[in-house]
C-alpha cells in the first residue's frame, strides 16, 4: 500500500459484492479491513475516500427474481439494502454506497465503452459456447459440460457479441508488472495473474443479447454490457468518471488500493488494467487480495451455504469483538477460520481479561486513590523504564506493520504492552501497602505506577483505534481526553509520543468495555443462527428473496470467467475460449483451528524421500512403533493400501508456545507451503519451543483435528521413540521444500 508523495489524499475500495444473497461474515471481512484503513488514514491528515457498493445486473440476477416473483430492480433493491444496513449498524465509514443500477453509474460505463470502441479496442462478433448462469461465465467445453466451479449444467449460447482485444496488451500487462512489484498482492496472487498472462491472453466478450437486465450498449441497445465490465468500472464511476461532475474523479483517482477477494484477482489484475489502458486512465496503485473464510461446518447449516451472518455476533459481543477476531485471527491474504468457539474464546482472553481489566482496574484506582485526577508520575525506576521501552517498541512499529496490511502483527504487538502493563501493575501492586512501607512512600509508589500505567494505556488506545473505534472513543473519555473521532478529525495519530497524558488531567467516570462472555455466548450465537435459516426457508415459501448457496470460503459471491471471442467471419481471428478462473476448492469437511488460519489444499505432486523409522507425537501422549526400539508386531502390520492414506508431509515451525497450565503440551503453527495450521504436542519436556521455531519436520498432515484445553489441533508430529522414551524429531539433512509429500 502506497501514499501519494505531492498531496494527503487516499482512495480504498472493497469489491461491490453480487446481490445474489444477503451479507455474510466474508462480505464484512473484506468491508472491515477497508475501514480500518480508511480510519487509520483519516487520523493520519489524509482526505479518504473509502468506496463500497453491489453489483447488481446480469442473468443470473434477472431470473432469480423471477423466481422469487420479483422484478430485477425489486429483487436488487432488497439485497442491496441489506448491505447498507449492515454496513451502517456495523459503524462502518464508507464515503459511498455505489449500486451498478445507479444512473450515475450507467452514464459512466455507456462514456467508457464508447471510448474504448472509439480507441478501437472493441469489435463485434459472435460466439457459441457452454454458458453458466449461476456464475456469469463461460465455459470451455462441449455442449453438456457441467460447470467447474458451482457443478451445475452449462447452457449452449449462440449469440452476437462485442468483443475487447485483450490480446494485445500481454506484453504492455508484463511490463507493467515488472516495473511495479508493489503492483498486486501477495505474492502467490501475483505469481498466480503472472502466469496466466503469460500463458497468453485471449479477446474478451464484454456484451450480451440474450437477456436485458444490464447496460445498454451506447447506439447498439439489443446488447447489454456484459457484467464484469461493468462491475470493474464502479471504481471510476463512483467518482464522476466521463461526467460533468467529476472533481472526485479528477482528486482520487488512481486509487491506492482496490481491495479483493483473491478468486477474482485475474480479473482485477488482468482485465481492469488493460480496460484502463485502452481507455488512457491511469491504473490503480495497488490491489491486494484477501484471502478466503473458512467455516465451524459442524456449527453451520449446509442448506444455507454455510453462511454466519456479522450482526450475529454483534448483537451478542458487539461490533468490535467482530473486528478485533477477524484482524487478528486471520493474517491478512491468508485463509482463516471462524467458529463461534474461537470467537469467544479470544473476547474473553484479549479483550475482557486483557485489555478491557486493564483499562477499569487502572481507571478505578485513579479515581479511589487520588479522586479521579492523575498524579505526577516522579522519577522513574527501572520497571516504568521497561515498560515504557517495550510501549515504544510497539509505537515504532506501528506504521510499517499496518502499512504492509499486518494487522495480525499489529495486535500481537499492542497486546504484548496490554499483558507486560498489567505484569507491571501486579508487580509493584498499588492497592497493597506493606507494613514497612510509609504512607508517603506508597502514595508515590501509587502516583508512579498509575500514571506510568495510563500513559501506556493512552498509546495502546490511540494505536488500536482504527481496529476498535467503539470501545476505544470509550477509554480515552475516561482518560480525561475528550471525544477521539475529534481527535482522529484532528490528525492524532501524527502526534503519539509517550508522556502525551499529563499530570492533573481528571478522568471521566469508569464504564465497563467488554463483560466477559458467559458459558452460553456460544448458543446464543447458534440460536440465532439457527432463527435465520428457519425465517430464510419461510421467506423462500412465501417467494421472498433469500440467500442463495455460495461458496463457503469465499467472503463475496465469484463470477468465474469472461467468455473469449470467437468472433464473426470479418473480424479478427482470436484464439479459442481459456479455462474458466475458478476458486480452489473448498473441503465440505473443512476444520476449524482457533488460532492459526487453515486454507484448501492444492493438488501438489509428492516428492520421494528415504523413509525414517519414526513415531507420531501428538497432543500430550507418544505413539510408539510397537515397542519401544523394536519393530511393530506382525499382527500390526498394514498393507501399502493402509500406508497411502497417511498424508505425511514436510513443515516449518514459525512459532512455538508453551500451553498455559499444560505442562507437556507446546503450541505450534507450522508452514506447509500452502497452508498454515496449528498444532499441538507433547513435547514441552523435551523440547525449549524458541529453538524449534525455523526447523523443518514431518506431519501427518490429514488426521482428524482435535481440541484440548480449548484449542484445536490440526496435524500430528513424527518422531523417533528412543529406548528411554524421550522423543526425537524427524528431519532432513538434504534441502527440501515446505508441503513436499513423503512416499
Amino acid at each position: 500500500m502506497t501514499e501519494s508523495t505531492t498531496s494527503k489524499r487516499f482512495y480504498i475500495s472493497t469489491p461491490i459484492y453480487y446481490v445474489n444473497a444477503r451479507p455474510h461474515l466474508g462480505h464484512a471481512y473484506s468491508t472491515i479491513v477497508c475501514d480500518a484503513i480508511a480510519r487509520r488514514k483519516r487520523a493520519l491528515g489524509f482526505e479518504t475516500w473509502f468506496l463500497t457498493g453491489t453489483d447488481e445486473h446480469g442473468q443470473k440476477i434477472e431470473r432469480s427474481a423471477k423466481l422469487a416473483g420479483r422484478t430485477p430492480r425489486e429483487f436488487a433493491d432488497a439485497i442491496a439494502g441489506e448491505f447498507r444496513g449492515l454496513w451502517d449498524k456495523l459503524g462502518l465509514t464508507y464515503d459511498d454506497f455505489i449500486r451498478t443500477t445507479e444512473p450515475r453509474h450507467m452514464k459512466s460505463v455507456q462514456h467508457l465503452f464508447a471510448t474504448l470502441r472509439d480507441r478501437g479496442f472493441i469489435y463485434k462478433g459472435s460466439y457459441t459456447g457452454q454458458y453458466c448462469v449461476s456464475d456469469e461465465a463461460w465455459i470451455d467445453g462441449p455442449a453438456g459440460t457441467v460447470c467447474p466451479d458451482c457443478g451445475r449444467a452449462t447452457e449452449t449460447v449462440s449469440e452476437e457479441n462485442y468483443f475487447f482485444k485483450l490480446s494485445a496488451f500481454e506484453r504492455k500487462l508484463l511490463e507493467f508488472y515488472e516495473a511495479n512489484p508493489e503492483f498486486m498482492g501477495p505474492e502467490s496472487t501475483r505469481r498466480e495473474v503472472m502466469s496466466f498472462v503469460r500463458g497468453g491472453l485471449k479477446d474478451l466478450s464484454v456484451s450480451r443479447t440474450s437477456f436485458t437486465w444490464g447496460i445498454p450498449v451506447p447506439g447498439d441497445e439489443k446488447h447489454v454490457v456484459y457484467v464484469w465490465l461493468d462491475a470493474l468500472a464502479n471504481y471510476i464511476t463512483a467518482l464522476g468518471y466521463g461526467t460533468d461532475q467529476d472533481q472526485n474523479f479528477k482528486k482520487f483517482w488512481p486509487a491506492d488500493i482496490h481491495l479483493i477477494g483473491k478468486e477474482i484477482s485475474r480479473f482485477h489484475c488482468v482485465y481492469w488494467p488493460a480496460f484502463l489502458m485502452a481507455a488512457g486512465i491511469p491504473l490503480p496503485k495497488s490491489v491486494r487480495a484477501n484471502g478466503w473464510l473458512l467455516f465451524d461446518l459442524s456449527k453451520m447449516s449446509k442448506s444455507r451455504g454455510n453462511i454466519v451472518r456479522a450482526e450475529t455476533v454483534a448483537e451478542v459481543l458487539g461490533a468490535d469483538a467482530l473486528r478485533y477476531y477477524l484482524l487478528r485471527e486471520i493474517p491478512f491474504g491468508q485463509d482463516g477460520n471462524f467458529s463461534f468457539d474461537a470467537l469467544v474464546q479470544r473476547y474473553n482472553a484479549d479483550l475482557a481479561n486483557g485489555y478491557g481489566n486493564l483499562v477499569s482496574r487502572v481507571v478505578n484506582m485513579v479515581h479511589k486513590y487520588f479522586g479521579g485526577v492523575l498524579p505526577d508520575a516522579g522519577v522513574a525506576t527501572a520497571a516504568e523504564t521497561a515498560l515504557r521501552a517495550t510501549t515504544e517498541k510497539a509505537l515504532a512499529d506501528y506504521d510499517a506493520a499496518f502499512e504492509s496490511l499486518s494487522f495480525s502483527e499489529v495486535l500481537k504487538s499492542l497486546w504484548q504492552v496490554v499483558a507486560e502493563t498489567d505484569g507491571y501493575l501486579t508487580a509493584n501492586a498499588p492497592w497493597k501497602k506493606p507494613a514497612d512501607r510509609s504512607d508517603a512512600d506508597h502514595s508515590a509508589l501509587q502516583a508512579r505506577v498509575l500514571a506510568t500505567a495510563a500513559e501506556a494505556i493512552r498509546v495502546i488506545t490511540a494505536l488500536v483505534y482504527p481496529i476498535l473505534p467503539e470501545a476505544t472513543a470509550k477509554v480515552w473519555r475516561q482518560l480525561g481526553l475528550g471525544e477521539l473521532a475529534d481527535a482522529a478529525k484532528n490528525a492524532f495519530l501524527t502526534n503519539i509520543r509517550w508522556g502525551g497524558l499529563t499530570p492533573g488531567t481528571t478522568f471521566g467516570e469508569p464504564a465497563p468495555l467488554f463483560p466477559r462472555a458467559e458459558k452460553d455466548a456460544v448458543e446464543r450465537m447458534q440460536n440465532i443462527e439457527d432463527q435465520n435459516s428457519k425465517s430464510a426457508i419461510e421467506a423462500a415459501s412465501n417467494g421472498e428473496v433469500v440467500e442463495q448457496p455460495e461458496k463457503p470460503a469465499s467472503p463475496e459471491a465469484p463470477k468465474v470467467a469472461a467468455p473469449v471471442a470467437k468472433p464473426v467471419q470479418e473480424a479478427p481471428k482470436p484464439a479459442a475460449p481459456p479455462a474458466p478462473v475458478a476458486p480452489a476448492p473448498v473441503p465440505a469437511a473443512a476444520a476449524p483451528v482457533s488460532a492459526a488460519p487453515i486454507a484448501t489444499s492444492p493438488d501438489l505432486k509428492g516428492h520421494d524421500f528415504s523413509r525414517a523409522e519414526t513415531a507420531a507425537t501428538t497432543e500430550g501422549a507418544l505413539a510408539p512403533e510397537g515397542v519401544a526400539g523394536g519393530p511393530a508386531a506382525e499382527s500390526d502390520q498394514i498393507t501399502i493400501d493402509d500406508f497411502i492414506k497417511v498424508d505425511l508431509r514436510v513443515a516449518q515451525v514459525i512459532v512455538a508456545e508453551r500451553v498455559p497450565k499444560a505442562d507437556k503440551l507446546l503450541r505450534l503453527e507450522v508452514d506447509l507451503g500452502y497452508e498454515k495450521r496449528q498444532i499441538l504436542a507433547g513435547i514441552a519436556q523435551f523440547y525449549e519451543p524458541e529453538k524449534l521455531v525455523g526447523r523443518k519436520i514431518v506431519i501427518v498432515a490429514n488426521l482428524a483435528p482435535r481440541k484440548m484445553r480449548g484449542l484445536e489441533s490440526k496435524g500430528m508430529l513424527l518422531a523417533a521413540s528412543l529406548p528411554d522414551g524421550n522423543p526425537v524429531l524427524a528431519s532432513f539433512l538434504e534441502e527440501v521444500p515446505l508441503g513436499a509429500r513423503l512416499k
